[in-house]
């Protein structure tokens, strides 16, 4: 696929939020692979304001990524926090600047450690909703050009109005019962991941893989999958793994 038909297949991925069995999570997922794809940087973490106004991680490309995000939550501090805050876009921050990381030393020294030297926030908001923000983190010291932050701001668009589209379904008791159900269903995940990665002495990003293809290949919900993976009911031996 060139280009353009990856971002156009990605635009197309919003349409499945149209229907009734949408995943979130999934889909979610989904954009960070689109993301590492078309912008060439070496993880993506998505954050999501939750009922009460704070911030919480609902997808991440790798566990480095995961648990940068969550050391951001934390210390509250880092580009996607004040990207939340502020709703405006924070691009090419030099992880070993101390001007560019001032507002957020602790995050900076925190990302810097697990091998990334350049990071980016972007806003998910529509008018006056501001849902969350996309970050995108890069081993490489390379700058994102004009173009790229366009592309970059249209997946984080993407994301948004999926994510408004979803919540437009249903009374807004349903909606804040959604957001509580996906990130409960991000902690069942965690521990499915858990699970196979220590049964197969295996990494989480891993196990979280073979999760995702199992549950494609079947049809399956991932949350159900996982589920089944932690109180027993699914002969493990089934899915394909490293």
């Amino acid at each position: 696929m060139t280009r353009e038909e990856k971002l156009l297949a990605a635009m197309l991925d919003a349409v499945d939020t149209l229907v009734d069995d949408f995943d979130l999570i999934d889909f979610l997922h989904h954009l960070c692979d689109r993301c590492d794809e078309l912008l060439d940087v070496s993880a993506v973490g998505i954050m999501l304001t939750d009922p009460h106004g704070g911030l919480q991680l609902i997808a991440a490309s790798n566990e480095h990524a995961r648990l940068l995000e969550l050391f951001a939550l934390q210390v509250d501090e880092g580009p996607c926090v004040e990207t939340r805050r502020t709703g405006t876009a924070q691009l090419n921050i030099a992880l070993d600047s101390p001007e560019e990381t001032a507002g957020f030393p602790r995050f900076a020294a925190h990302a810097r450690e697990a091998g990334f030297r350049t990071t980016h926030a972007l806003p998910m908001r529509l008018r006056q909703q501001n849902v969350g923000a996309l970050n995108l983190f890069d081993t490489q010291a390379q700058r994102l050009g004009d173009s790229d932050a366009k592309v970059a701001q249209a997946l984080a668009d993407v994301a948004t109005i999926a994510i408004l589209q979803q919540r437009s379904l249903a009374h807004s008791n349903v909606e804040r019962a959604q957001l509580r159900a996906a990130l409960s269903s991000r902690v069942v995940i965690e521990q499915a991941k858990g699970i196979l990665a220590e049964r197969w002495r295996t990494t989480p990003d891993a196990a979280f893989e073979a999760l995702r293809r199992h549950a494609r290949a079947h049809q399956l919900p991932l949350t159900v999958l996982c589920r089944e993976v932690i109180d027993g009911s699914l002969d493990t031996s089934v899915i394909e793994h490293p």
